[in-house]
C-alpha cells in the first residue's frame, strides 16, 4: 500500500477539516465552510462533508442549517458512542472507530467517527484527527473517489481496518517478545508490564467487537435500502470480515497475555516457596540447638556438668552431632 502524502496539521477550532462536493460525472469540487452556510450545497449531485465536532459552529448548523432531525443531530454530537449502524430514513446513522494515531497520546484510546449517509450526503465528525479520514480524501484528490455515498463509507471503513491491522500485528509481536523474555532467565518480567499491556489489548478490544456487528449491520441493511452497489457491499463484508479477524487476534493475544501473567505469578510463587523451604530447613536443624542451649541455660540448682570442666566441650560435639544427624536425615528424605 502506498503512504499518503503528510497532510498540513489540522486547526482544532476549524469547523471544517476538509468537504467535497461531487458532480454527476464524480468530478470533485473542494470545499469552504463558507460554502457551506452559503447554501451551495445545493450545487451538487452529492457532497462529503468532514467536521470538527467540538467546534461550536459546526453544532449550530447541524442544529439549524443541515436539514437533520433532532434524533440525528444529537447522535452525530453526542459525547460517547459505541461502534453501530442504525437506518434512519432517509439515510443511515453510523458509528465507526479507528486507531489514535496521533503523536503523544495513547492508540488504545480509540477514535470515533460519526457519520450521516444518505444518497446526497455524508457528513462526517471527528474531535481528533483521524488518519482512516485523510486516506480516503487522498484516493478523492486523485481521482479515484468512489462514485456513490455508499462508496465512500465503504473506503473509509476499509481505510479504518487498513490502519488497525499493523498495530494489532504489533500487539501479537508484543506477546512473542514477553513469551521470550519469560524463557530467559536473565530477564525479570515485571507483572505491571503484563497487566498494562493486557489492559491495552481488552480496550482495543472493546470497540472491535461491536465495529464487527455495526459492518454487518450495514451490509444487511444497506442492501435493503439501495444505499450501497453491489460493488460497495463488496467491499463492506471485506471490511467486516477483516474485523472479525482482527477480533479473534486480538481475544487470542488476550488469553496468551492472561497465561504469560499467571506464568509470572506462578514463577514468583515458586521462588517464594523455595526461599521459605531454605527457611524452615534451617529452622529445623537449629531446633534441637535452641532447645538444648535453652535448656541448660537455666540458672537453677541440679543441672549435669557444672562442675566438671570437660561438660562444656561434651556439649558442643553432642551438638554438633545432633546437627549432622538433622543434616544426614533431611538429606535422605531428600529434602535438601
Amino acid at each position: 500500500m502506498t503512504t499518503p502524502a503528510p497532510h498540513p496539521p489540522e486547526s482544532a477550532n476549524a469547523p471544517m477539516v476538509f468537504g467535497y462536493g461531487f458532480a454527476a460525472d464524480g468530478a470533485a469540487t473542494p470545499l469552504e465552510w463558507s460554502d457551506v452556510l452559503s447554501g451551495r450545497l445545493s450545487e451538487f449531485a452529492r457532497y462529503w462533508l468532514h467536521l470538527n465536532r467540538l467546534s461550536p459552529d459546526v453544532r449550530t448548523w447541524l442544529k439549524t442549517q443541515s436539514g437533520l432531525d433532532h434524533l440525528s443531530t444529537e447522535a452525530l454530537l453526542q459525547e460517547d458512542t459505541r461502534p453501530r449502524a442504525v437506518r434512519h430514513d432517509p439515510g443511515f446513522l453510523i458509528n465507526l472507530r479507528g486507531m489514535n494515531l496521533n503523536e503523544g497520546e495513547a492508540l488504545e484510546d480509540m477514535l470515533a467517527l460519526r457519520m450521516w449517509a444518505s444518497e446526497t450526503a455524508l457528513i462526517t465528525l471527528r474531535a481528533k484527527p483521524i488518519r482512516g479520514a485523510r486516506d480516503v480524501e487522498t484516493l478523492v484528490k486523485e481521482g479515484k473517489a468512489p462514485a456513490s455515498t455508499g462508496g465512500l463509507i465503504a473506503a473509509l471503513a476499509d481505510a479504518l481496518t487498513d490502519r488497525m491491522e499493523p498495530e494489532v500485528s504489533r500487539f501479537d509481536e508484543q506477546a512473542d517478545q514477553f513469551e521470550d523474555d519469560l524463557l530467559d532467565p536473565s530477564i525479570k518480567l515485571p507483572r505491571s508490564t503484563l497487566s498494562e499491556f493486557r489492559r491495552r489489548v481488552l480496550q482495543v478490544r472493546r470497540y472491535i467487537l461491536p465495529q464487527r456487528e455495526a459492518l454487518a449491520q450495514l451490509v444487511r441493511e444497506g442492501s435493503q435500502a439501495g444505499l450501497f452497489t453491489d460493488h460497495d457491499l463488496l467491499f463492506l463484508r471485506e471490511s467486516a470480515d477483516r474485523v472479525t479477524r482482527l477480533a479473534e487476534e486480538l481475544d487470542t493475544i488476550r488469553d496468551r497475555s492472561t497465561v504469560l501473567q499467571e506464568q509470572v505469578i506462578e514463577e514468583r510463587a515458586e521462588v517464594m516457596n523455595q526461599r521459605l523451604f531454605v527457611l524452615s530447613i534451617l529452622s529445623a536443624v537449629f531446633l534441637p540447638i535452641s532447645f538444648v542451649t535453652g535448656l541448660f541455660g537455666v540458672n537453677v540448682g541440679g543441672m549435669p556438668g557444672v562442675e566438671s570442666p570437660g561438660a562444656f566441650a561434651l556439649l558442643v560435639v553432642g551438638l554438633a552431632l545432633a546437627t549432622l544427624l538433622m543434616l544426614a536425615l533431611f538429606r535422605w528424605r531428600r529434602w535438601i
